[in-house]
């Protein structure tokens, strides 16, 4: 018997989907609780995008041949593209950092479109995936600030071309922003991605009217498809878009980072 959200019967013939049942986290082997060690279908869908991701660059790179194939092709697209990114938005001197934002853009891009696969999950949907990333940045930049800068790295909060009363006001301003960094690069990323596949959700589940209800659902089911196939290229461009936000983020933390003078 179908139940609604409480756990109570609902009534037959009613249509019951939950759009959220697609982010629960669950036990890969048997149904136990999740524990800090458990596999799970995050854990799963997380190590096929990281094997996904060595599939395309180490292996689709590894022929070097002179008439790329495809996968070298994207390879090194995807190289250039986030070269030139680093180095327009950071500086030259922001190169040595590439690989480490080359790795971030690959795992969460290659992330994205993995779970626009049909029957996956999409890992950077989750927060505690999103918010672990966001973390790495943050520590990474304020370490790299006060390792290449010392106590000058403060310099960053204070606005020299301000009024000087303005100033330690600006200065309170400045770290409440610096420090909400981390939540607002993790919760764009998630929501986003949540947000596409919940309502892809909604739609595929009045796409079945059509056996339920003859006459609403001759006209809902192909309103429905047809819906369902806009929202899905929607989010295929989106699963880049918040791949590209995330790591341009990262780049311009990193220029304050390695610039904090105003």
């Amino acid at each position: 018997m179908a139940t609604d959200v409480n756990g109570d019967p609902e009534q037959s013939g009613g249509l019951v989907f939950h759009p959220m049942d697609q982010f629960i986290i669950k036990p890969l082997f048997g149904d136990g609780a999740v524990g800090i060690f458990t596999v799970t279908n995050i854990t799963l869908w997380m190590a096929i995008t990281v094997l996904a991701t060595i599939a395309l660059l180490v292996l689709g790179s590894s022929s070097r041949s002179t008439i790329p194939t495809r996968m070298q092709s994207i390879a090194e697209l995807a190289y250039g593209f986030i070269r030139k990114m680093v180095e327009d938005v950071a500086g030259r001197d922001a190169l040595p950092y590439f690989p480490y934002i080359m790795t971030i853009f690959m795992f969460v891009v290659m992330a994205n479109f993995v779970g626009l696969l049909p029957g996956a999950f999409t890992s950077t949907s989750h927060i505690g995936v999103t918010a672990v990333l966001a973390m790495l940045v943050f520590i990474s930049v304020t370490l790299i600030g006060f390792i290449k800068h010392g106590a000058g790295f403060l310099s960053l909060f204070w606005i020299s071309a301000a009024p000087l009363p303005l100033r330690p006001i600006l200065a309170l301003i400045e770290v409440i922003s610096y420090f909400v960094r981390p939540v607002s690069h993790s919760i764009r990323l998630a929501g986003n991605m949540m947000a596409g596949h919940a309502v892809m959700k909604v739609f595929a589940a009045f796409a079945p009217m059509i056996i339920i209800s003859t006459g609403i659902g001759l006209v809902v089911t192909p309103l429905s498809i047809l819906a369902i196939a806009a929202i899905y290229a929607l989010e295929i461009l989106v699963a880049f878009i918040q791949a590209y936000v995330f790591t341009i983020l990262t780049c311009v933390y990193l220029k304050d980072a390695l610039h904090p003078a105003h």
